[in-house]
C-alpha cells in the first residue's frame, strides 16, 4: 500500500490484485473531507453488486471536489500511473459528477468514468421486475443522462417523422434532448397514474381503519426477511443492494387485531434526488404510515451502523416522515457475540434486537407494535342493532378482542378502537342514561 500527503492510494481493498480478469475492473477514487476512516466500502458493495471488479483505490482530502477534474491536478497525475499498474478499464467516483467533470476526467485518463450515481441508476435497472419499478428507473436515468447528452438518441430520429419534425436549424444533440425530454413528460404521466391508483388503494385501506407499519432502513439490513418474519411472507430477499424496489404490503395478525406491513426500498448514503423523485409514489407508502420500524443492520460497527442511521433519517427527512413514531430494530442478532450485545443494550435501550432467522425478538417486536398503537386507542361501549350485522365483522377486525353481549335491542359491544374509526360508531354509541 502506498500513501501521500493528503490521500490514500491501493491496488485493491485486500492490498492484493484480484485472481483472474474480470470485464470490467474499475478503479475507485473518491475527494474527502476527512481522511480517517473507510471511505470507499459502500462504493466497494455497489460495484459488486453491479458485477464490477476492484483493482484499486484513491483517497484525496479536500474541503470541497475540484470543479473541473473532480481531484487535484498532482492527485490526478499519481492516478494516471496508478491506472496503467492496477490494468484498470474504469474509474468509479463516489459522488455525483458534472457533465464537465466527467468529461475532464475522461479526457486527461483515456479510460472511461462512471459516478456513483450511475452504478446506483445500473443496479436499479437490473432489480426492477414490475412495470412500475421499469418506469420510475428509467425516469430517474433519463432525467440524470439529459444533461450528459451527447448523441444518444440518433437512434430515434426515425421516431420524429422527418421533413418538417424539426425547428429552423435545430441540431441533432437538440433533437435527441426534446425527444428525452417528451419520453420523460410521457413517464411522468404514467407514474401520476400510478400514484392515482395507490391513492385508491389507500383510501380503501383507510376506511378500513386498520393501522399501517413501514419498514425502513438502510439497503439490505433484512427489511424483506423481517417482513417474511412478521407476516408468514415469502417476499424476495438476498445478501445485495437493493434487492427490493416495489412495495410489498402484508398483514400482521397480533393480539386479534391485523396491520398492515409495507416493504419498500431501501435507502442508502446520498441517495440520488433522481431516485427519490422518481420513486415518490413508492416512498410515499412510508411517509404516510402510522408507524415506521427503522430496520438497522446490528452486525456492523457501530461507527457504521450510526452512518446507516443518520442516512436513513435524512431521507425520511427528505420525504417527509421524519415525525412519524419510529421504532428501532436492531436486525441480524444471530450475527452478533456477547460484546457486541452488551454494546448494543448499552447504546441502543430504546432498540428491539431480532433475528429473523432464528425468531428470537420476534415476539417482542410485535408486543412493542401492540403497545405503540394501543396509546391511540379509544375506549367505546356501542350497541349494534341486529339488523347492522356487518358492522360485527368490521369491529372484530378493528378492535380485535371485544366483549359483547346479546340483548333484546341489539348486540352490546365494549371495545377499543382507532379514534378515527371510533368516530364512525357515535352513532352506536350508549350514553349515560342507557347503560
Amino acid at each position: 500500500m502506498q500513501r501521500s500527503r493528503n490521500g490514500r492510494t491501493r491496488t485493491s481493498p485486500d492490498g492484493q490484485r484480484p485472481r483472474g480478469r474480470a470485464r470490467q475492473r474499475a478503479f475507485l477514487v473518491a475527494a474527502v473531507r476527512d481522511g480517517d476512516g473507510d471511505h470507499l466500502a459502500e462504493l466497494r458493495e455497489l460495484l459488486l453488486t453491479a458485477g464490477v471488479a476492484t483493482v484499486g483505490e484513491l483517497t484525496q482530502r479536500r474541503d470541497n471536489p475540484h470543479p473541473n477534474t473532480y481531484l487535484g491536478p498532482g492527485k490526478l497525475e499519481e492516478l494516471g500511473a496508478e491506472l496503467a499498474r492496477a490494468d484498470a478499464n474504469l474509474i468509479a467516483c463516489d459522488d455525483e459528477l458534472s457533465p464537465r467533470q466527467e468529461r475532464n476526467l475522461e479526457s486527461a485518463l483515456g479510460i472511461p468514468v462512471i459516478d456513483r450515481t450511475a452504478i446506483i441508476l445500473d443496479i436499479f435497472a437490473s432489480h426492477a421486475h414490475s412495470a412500475e419499478g421499469k418506469v420510475q428507473v428509467e425516469l430517474a436515468q433519463l432525467e440524470y443522462n439529459l444533461a450528459r447528452m451527447r448523441g444518444l438518441w440518433s437512434h430515434l430520429e426515425r421516431l420524429g417523422g422527418g421533413i418538417g419534425t424539426r425547428g429552423p436549424g435545430e441540431t441533432q444533440i437538440e433533437t435527441d434532448r426534446r425527444l428525452a425530454r417528451d419520453r420523460i413528460a410521457a413517464l411522468r404521466r404514467k407514474l401520476a397514474g400510478v400514484r392515482s391508483s395507490r391513492s385508491v388503494m389507500r383510501a380503501e385501506r383507510e376506511r378500513a381503519h386498520l393501522p399501517q407499519i413501514a419498514l425502513a432502513g438502510y439497503t439490505n439490513a433484512g427489511k424483506s426477511t423481517l417482513l417474511n418474519a412478521l407476516t408468514g411472507a415469502h417476499a424476495s430477499v438476498g445478501d445485495r443492494l437493493f434487492q427490493t424496489l416495489d412495495p410489498t404490503t402484508r398483514v400482521l395478525r397480533a393480539g386479534g387485531r391485523d396491520y398492515l406491513v409495507t416493504d419498500t426500498v431501501g435507502f442508502i448514503r446520498k441517495l440520488p434526488h433522481q431516485l427519490v423523485d422518481a420513486f415518490g409514489a413508492t416512498l410515499e407508502e412510508t411517509r404516510l404510515a402510522d408507524l415506521i420500524l427503522h430496520v438497522v443492520d446490528a452486525s456492523v460497527e457501530e461507527e457504521e451502523l450510526a452512518a446507516m442511521t443518520g442516512a436513513v433519517q435524512d431521507v425520511l427527512t427528505e420525504i417527509g416522515a421524519v415525525e412519524a413514531h419510529q421504532i428501532l430494530v436492531l436486525a441480524k442478532a444471530d450475527r452478533i457475540g456477547p460484546d457486541r450485545r452488551a454494546e448494543l443494550e448499552r447504546r441502543h435501550a430504546d432498540g428491539v434486537l431480532v433475528s429473523a432467522m432464528t425468531g428470537e425478538g420476534i415476539e417482542e417486536l410485535v408486543g412493542r407494535i401492540e403497545a405503540e398503537f394501543a396509546r391511540t386507542l379509544q375506549d367505546v361501549e356501542l350497541l349494534i342493532p341486529y339488523e347492522e350485522g356487518s358492522r360485527l365483522a368490521e369491529l372484530h377486525a378493528l378492535a380485535g378482542d371485544l366483549e359483547r353481549d346479546e340483548r333484546p335491542e341489539g348486540v352490546h359491544i365494549t371495545a377499543r378502537l382507532p379514534a378515527a374509526a371510533a368516530a364512525r360508531y357515535e352513532r352506536f354509541a350508549l350514553d349515560g342514561a342507557a347503560r
